[in-house]
């Protein structure tokens, strides 16, 4: 088994993207999960992730931009590291699933045209746990389902899929019916966290979801995509 990685304080701090001071303030009223050892403050990083997930709808647009440049990868472009992952090949329009499971089926399925979704009925299996313990469905009719934890073993390259159904389902996260599906599958915690950013700054650019919904292909979805990754500030 894998130790536990920890960071400190600061390093926590650059990661959010937020004053050592605030930081301090937030740990202190047990808002951020962590661990005082001899009047230092630790954070495991697996804790700090899911609870960066479970914070992640509150985030500002300039907390997302400063999680996410902390988090960069040398096998990203930095411009546009979602359609770095993301090709036409790994994107259905539509979506052929008309279920909770089905759709998370088929976009395992999906990821797979690369051949780099080594172990796939593993890899569903943990996207299927994940979704269990909390929804990846948001408000705005879109959801990023993905494991709890990194797949270094069962991928062979960090992956995305993306896809759009004719009608919402019942996906979780409130009452709004789900159309847009974002799988998310990485090999590390880093990319994990500078894509799951980077998605939460396009989802919220005006007309984003409008024009996905309005694609009429895998190429059209995939261009619009990078394009809008080029245009947000960096």
């Amino acid at each position: 088994m894998t130790s536990p990685t920890w960071m400190t304080i600061e390093e926590l701090a650059r990661q959010l993207g937020r004053d050592v001071r605030v930081v301090e303030k937030m740990v202190s009223k047990g808002m951020i999960p962590g661990r005082n050892v001899n009047g230092r403050w630790e954070f495991q990083s697996a804790e700090i992730r899911e609870w960066i997930e479970s914070n992640y709808s509150n985030y500002t647009e300039g907390e997302l931009a400063a999680l996410e440049k902390s988090q960069q990868s040398e096998h990203l472009d930095e411009s546009c590291p979602v359609s770095t992952l993301l090709t036409p090949e790994t994107i259905e329009i539509p979506l052929q699933a008309r279920t909770k499971r089905s759709v998370m089926e088929r976009l395992v399925e999906v990821a797979g045209r690369t051949w780099q979704v080594w172990s796939p009925d593993v890899v569903l299996k943990a996207v299927l746990e994940r979704e269990e313990l909390i929804s990846t469905a948001f408000d705005e009719g879109v959801a990023i389902p993905h494991p709890r934890r990194p797949l270094p073993n069962e991928l062979g390259e960090s992956v995305m899929a993306l896809g759009v159904t004719p009608r919402g389902i019942p996906f979780g996260g409130g009452r709004q019916l789900t159309d847009v599906f974002f799988l998310v599958l990485c090999r590390d915690s880093s990319t994990h966290l500078q894509i799951l950013a980077r998605l939460g700054r396009l989802i919220r650019t005006t007309g984003f979801l409008a024009h996905l919904r309005e694609s009429e292909s895998a190429e059209q979805a995939w261009q619009f995509i990078h394009q809008t990754e080029q245009s947000l500030p960096r």
